[in-house]
């Protein structure tokens, strides 16, 4: 797990006043990778489970990841070539789309004849990594960034195309509009070499904001008043009966 130090973090909160500012009130930057990626076998299981993912709501995208994961023995993803050797009736009936069946061949194909060799990606950089990535159908830079993030535990990414860091700077700045990614990715350029801490945090600024007006529509809602109750069963006197 990558963590930055006490020291590097100081650094990073004197070169940009306003995200240590925000620092000091956010929960500590956590490391990465978590727990449910620590769960994700292999580099293979945390790609493959990125692409069922995408564009789904999560507990659609967990029903048809099981469905995958019972297509073989076994409580995890198939294996590369045990994927490959499933035929597409069999996929696609799991819930899986036409296009993330290819991009989930063609990510266990790469892996199979090794044109994507995943266990050396600890050795080598960023931008690499990427680039080999953004080569498989489906994977994006952003879905690059996230796996170099959340899966490898890099410090220093700069997701600047991605709308949560862009809304948390604009929260940060007090910017009347989001920043293009050109224009976020050269505001992060002070974060280096830990704009993963950056990120992490405009993140957290987009949560405190939505909690922030949740809380604010709550307190202003208006109050339900309380029916009023029957004059008739509440006098004292006995209601008339007519004749």
């Amino acid at each position: 797990m990558a963590i930055p130090t006490p020291a590097e973090l100081r650094a990073l909160a004197r070169r940009d006043r306003r995200l240590g500012a925000a620092l000091k009130r956010l929960a500590p930057f956590p490391g990465f990778p978590g727990a449910e990626q620590r769960a994700q076998r292999t580099h293979w299981d945390a790609l493959s489970r990125a692409i069922v993912f995408q564009q789904l709501a999560g507990k659609a995208a967990s029903t048809i990841h099981g469905r995958v994961c019972a297509l073989t023995e076994g409580a995890h993803f198939p294996r590369c070539a045990e994927f490959l050797a499933l035929d597409d009736r069999a996929l696609r009936g799991a819930g899986l789309s036409r296009n993330k069946v290819l991009a989930l061949r063609d990510l266990a194909q790469r892996i199979e004849d090794g044109r994507l060799a995943l266990q050396r990606l600890s050795r080598v950089d960023d931008d690499t990594i990427i680039e080999r990535l953004v080569e498989v159908r489906g994977i994006g830079e952003w879905s690059a960034q996230m796996f170099l993030l959340f899966r490898l535990g890099r410090l220093d990414v700069g997701a600047a195309g991605d709308l949560g860091v862009q809304e948390g700077l604009r929260i940060l700045d007090a910017a009347p509009e989001r920043p293009t990614a050109r224009e976020a990715l050269a505001r992060m350029e002070v974060w280096r070499p830990l704009r993963s801490v950056g990120c992490w945090a405009m993140w957290r600024l987009v949560d405190e904001e939505r909690a922030a007006l949740a809380a604010r529509t709550t307190k202003q809602a208006p109050r339900r008043s309380k029916p009023v109750t029957n004059l008739r069963q509440s006098s004292t006197k006995p209601a008339r009966r007519r004749p």
